[in-house]
């Protein structure tokens, strides 16, 4: 019965750096992959298909040229899975062999298979006529999560999917029905629309996106319907029909949607049915989440969880994240002893949306005064030579000492341009840091110095 230091049961982002970070430290680890492929969801069904597939619509769509040289849309209509999904499938393979790379280079040791815990020192690994125990000294839960399933739809019909098998559908759709405005939704319905292809997002709840600034999802809302999608919301769908190779999606009140296509985004579950853990004593939560504390220690004291399993924010950024922070805990190391106390959210929307830090609204709450500083992608040489004249960075200041308290971009690049604004909000910085720097010619980075002296015309005004 093999001995380790460390089991982990998942190989996506949680599962992989948390595998490292043991194995940085010379702790001997197995890894347990129930799937063929590395990389979980991440690599494989999520994070970077999905990201990867918004890119190829973007590209064979000549989106991002069209204001710049005139490009019609028109190329939608030679576009075949093949082509749309075959970026997709490269990076997923690439990802798959970098994380296997990574493991090896820390040592872990790699078993295929099925893990549950038998107790909760010891892992059963089961596959096709094989079994294998193993024990440690510290488990950690990183299995992910897979799509919820509502019980109106029937995944099994044709035309209609979740966010994993969307990626394996065998042609193109003429028309989209996207059930649920989150994250998930809102990417997809971007990414088909800049197709060309005819979508309507369904979604309960106002406003769009209600984590956002509310300006910043206003202004989402205005891009997308600017892209072609269109908007049921409120509504609630009552009933799902398939014929003829049409869905068609009955909404409260007696109005319906017809399409070729339903994709279903209604949250996720967590992938810990079947793993033994309540009977090892760990607790769970809504949709098999596993309940966890500050440090992502579980109920039992040697068994840690992270990554989607937990919960919100359930971000690939985020699950590595409290990964490396469960294993300093376990194995006493340094540095890494808390996640960040800011952190950043990215929509991969088109345009995208980025954001960290407070909202306007959350200022109201929290009685904080407040200025507000903008600068348009339109007045800066960089966002005219890429043709976004729609972007602009938003940034918040405490009004009594102009420190940073919020930055929210939308915009070409807004996941990447928001990283200054973050390393300034868990620095502590204010307005002084972004009119003291220098900043490359043309960039998009400039923007900050413009937000700031806005900002600052607005607390002192002529």
């Amino acid at each position: 019965m093999p001995e380790y230091d460390l089991v982990v049961i998942g190989s996506g982002p949680a599962g992989e750096k948390g595998a490292a970070q043991a194995g940085y430290f010379h702790k001997k680890v197995a890894v347990v992959e129930r799937l063929s492929n590395l990389g979980g969801a991440g690599a494989n069904t999520g994070t970077l298909p999905s990201k990867t597939l918004r890119e190829t619509s973007l590209y064979l769509s000549g989106f991002r040229q069209r204001g710049l040289y005139g490009v019609d849309m028109s190329l939608q209509a030679r576009t075949g899975v093949r082509e749309l999904l075959f970026r997709e499938r490269a990076v997923a393979q690439e990802e798959q062999v970098r994380v296997a790379q990574n493991l090896r280079s820390h040592g872990a040791d790699v078993y295929q298979g099925k893990g549950r815990l038998l107790d909760p020192h010891t892992v059963l690994v089961r596959r096709p006529g094989a079994e294998e125990r193993l024990t440690a000294e510290i488990i950690l839960i990183a299995t992910g999560s897979t799509p919820f399933h509502p019980p109106l739809f029937n995944f099994s019909a044709p035309g209609i999917y979740d966010s994993d098998s969307i990626l394996l559908m065998s042609e193109v759709p003429h028309s989209l029905v996207v059930l649920g405005g989150g994250v998930i939704g809102c990417e997809y319905a971007c990414t088909f629309a800049a197709l060309g292809i005819p979508v309507t997002l369904v979604e309960a709840r106002t406003p769009l996106l209600s984590f956002l600034d509310l300006e910043m999802s206003t202004r989402l809302k205005a891009r997308m319907e600017g892209l072609g999608v269109q908007f049921r919301m409120p509504a609630t769908v009552e009933s799902v029909d398939v014929e003829e190779g049409r869905v068609t999606v009955g909404l409260e009140g007696g109005d319906s949607i017809a399409a070729a296509a339903l994709l279903v985004a209604s949250g996720r579950s967590a992938n810990t049915a079947g793993m033994g853990l309540e009977e090892a004593g760990v607790k769970l939560g809504e949709r098999g989440r596993v309940l966890v504390d500050e440090h992502y220690q579980t109920s039992v004291p040697n068994i840690y969880a992270a990554g989607d399993c937990v919960g919100f924010p359930a971000l690939a950024s985020t699950s590595m994240e409290q990964a490396r922070v469960a294993m300093a805990h376990a194995f006493n190391l340094y540095p890494k002893d808390r996640i960040a106390p800011v952190l950043p959210y990215g929509l991969y929307t088109i345009p995208e949306l980025s954001m960290a830090g407070e909202t306007e609204e959350s200022c109201k709450q929290a009685g904080i005064e407040y200025v507000v500083g903008r600068a348009a992608y339109a007045t800066n040489a960089r966002g005219q030579i890429i043709g976004d004249g729609g972007g602009f960075l938003k940034l918040i200041f405490r009004r009594v000492d102009m420190k940073l308290l919020g930055v929210h971009v939308i915009g070409e690049q807004a996941s990447e341009l928001v990283h200054t604004g973050l390393t300034a909000l868990l620095c502590g910085a204010g307005a002084q840091l972004f009119i003291d720097t220098c900043y490359n010619y043309p960039t998009l980075s400039e923007l900050y110095k413009y937000a700031t002296y806005n900002a600052m015309a607005q607390r002192n005004p002529v």
